[in-house]
């Protein structure tokens, strides 16, 4: 199973928390960091800001050197498909071929209200996103394309330049639903999903191997990824310290050990050998990478003990 480091972005992650991130992620061996998509803190902490998902990916990718960099996702609502397709293609030749795409149908209700972007009901917002995904392609793809949906066009484009990466991966972000299956099966290089348990996993990859049969397609090329809370110590002292400040970052008054309490069955928790272990529960039922979401951005030491301690068991 692959780790990956997961940031969320709205809340309050500067320039320079980026770029040590990035350098922790290069130093200590984490392969992959992906960044949510958000403009405003979900948490709606507004005194939290939000730089741009791709222009904070274009400049990383101009400043590391190994670290494969990606959104974790992009919504369907942000962007015109033609917009988020250069923007990626933009990033790819900026990092030599070191990005990837998560795209989403965009949920936080708040974030559109304040911005102004329309959050169309769930049907028309699927639709879009199946839409948007297949101009991108379009964009990606050798020679001219032709589309005429419900709500995108192009016509006879033939967009320059082409990805470095043959193909650039494109991912869908999604619940499970048999919506989400079917367009997975159908566009996507690979399915994420988000805060499920081993058991949960095991059912989703069954599900995703029957949509994809169902489309025509072998289930072994689209691979099933995770988005998940991850809170790891290398041992319990320093896992309830971690847990301690992580509490008190939420505003929930710094008790470690109630906090840890409250989490999710779906975190990567506890010390690197309890980590290990759910890890590899998740690779039994059919998980291929975990992006464990990291949300003390300033805390390095925790990102150095995903690289050296956690991924290398794995």
């Amino acid at each position: 199973m692959d780790v990956c480091l997961m940031v969320e972005g709205q809340e309050d992650v500067t320039w320079e928390d980026w770029q040590a991130l990035a350098a922790a992620c290069e130093e200590h061996g984490v392969g992959t960091m992906f960044r949510s998509d958000h403009y405003l803190s979900v948490d709606d902490r507004r005194e939290r800001g939000s730089l741009d998902a791709w222009g904070t990916i274009t400049a990383l990718g101009a400043t590391t050197e190994k670290l494969r960099l990606g959104t974790m996702v992009s919504p369907a609502t942000f962007r015109h498909p033609a917009v988020l397709a250069k923007a990626a293609v933009t990033a790819d030749h900026v990092s030599g071929g070191r990005v990837e795409v998560g795209i989403g149908a965009g949920w936080w209700e708040r974030e559109h209200e304040l911005y102004g972007f329309d959050l169309p009901e769930i049907g028309p917002r699927m639709e879009t996103l199946e839409e948007q995904m297949q101009v991108v392609r379009g964009h990606w793809a050798e020679g001219p394309f032709h589309f005429d949906g419900k709500y995108y066009s192009a016509r006879e484009l033939d967009a320059l330049p082409k990805p470095v990466q043959r193909p650039l991966p494109l991912i869908l972000g999604a619940k499970g639903g048999p919506r989400s299956l079917r367009i997975g099966a159908r566009w996507a290089d690979e399915y994420n999903t988000v805060m499920s348990t081993a058991a949960e996993v095991a059912d989703l990859r069954r599900r995703l191997d029957e949509a994809c049969e169902k489309e025509g397609r072998d289930p072994a090329t689209l691979p099933l990824s995770m988005m998940t809370g991850w809170l790891v110590g290398a041992d319990r002292e320093d896992l309830l310290d971690r847990a301690s400040r992580l509490s008190e970052w939420k505003g929930e008054g710094g008790d470690g050990a109630a906090f840890i309490a409250g989490l999710r069955p779906s975190t990567i928790l506890g010390t690197v050998e309890e980590a290990v272990e759910q890890l590899r529960e998740l690779e039994a039922a059919g998980l291929t990478r975990i992006m464990g979401q990291h949300l003390l951005h300033r805390d390095l030491d925790a990102v150095a003990l995903m690289g050296r301690e956690v991924a290398p068991r794995l």
